[in-house]
Formats: C-alpha cells, structure tokens, sequence
C-alpha cells in the first residue's frame, strides 16, 4: 500500500469502490496534462455521474483531487495500489 496519498483524501478499501460512470487512465501523461484529460472526461459526464481516474502517484495525486475540488467537484475518495498507482472517484456536481 503506498504511502503517499495526500492527507484529506478518503480512503477506499477494496471492494467498496464507488460504481463509476466512466474511466479514464491519466497514468501515461504528466501534470498539468494530467487534470486536462481529467477534466475533459468529467466534462462529458451529466451533474451527479461518477469518474474514476486512474493516475500516478505524486504531483498528479496532489493536483488532480485539488483542482477538482476547487471546481466545485466532489472528490469521492481514492484507492492506492502496490505499484504506485492510484484510482480516484470524482462526482460532478457543477457543469
């Protein structure tokens, strides 16, 4: 279990993951690219569905949850994996 999650993020235990509207893997991008593809995949869902991201850890893990928060978005939690990387669940509440 890594141990950089950023403090203020819920953690999600295997198994009670939030059922996902939709998924994007950001693994294979740096920030502030990273937010971006995140942000045009949350775009294209309705207010209330759900985003799962999965993204590395690190600057993305801190900038991502962040920037959505700052929108006005719901940071469900997230779920460290043992290679690093991470999944987090982001509701949209504003268009």
């Amino acid at each position: 279990m890594s141990t950089d999650t950023p403090s203020g993020l819920k953690p999600i235990a295997e198994g009670a993951e939030p059922e996902a509207d939709d998924f994007i893997d950001i693994t294979d991008v740096t920030c502030p690219i990273t937010f971006v593809k995140a942000k045009v995949a949350l775009d294209g869902l309705d207010v209330g569905q759900v985003l799962r991201i999965h993204l590395n850890g690190g600057e993305p893990l801190g900038n991502v949850p962040r920037s959505f928060t700052q929108e006005g978005q719901q940071v469900l939690g997230c779920q460290d994996h043992p290679d690093g990387t991470h999944e987090l669940w982001v509701k949209k509440l504003v268009d």
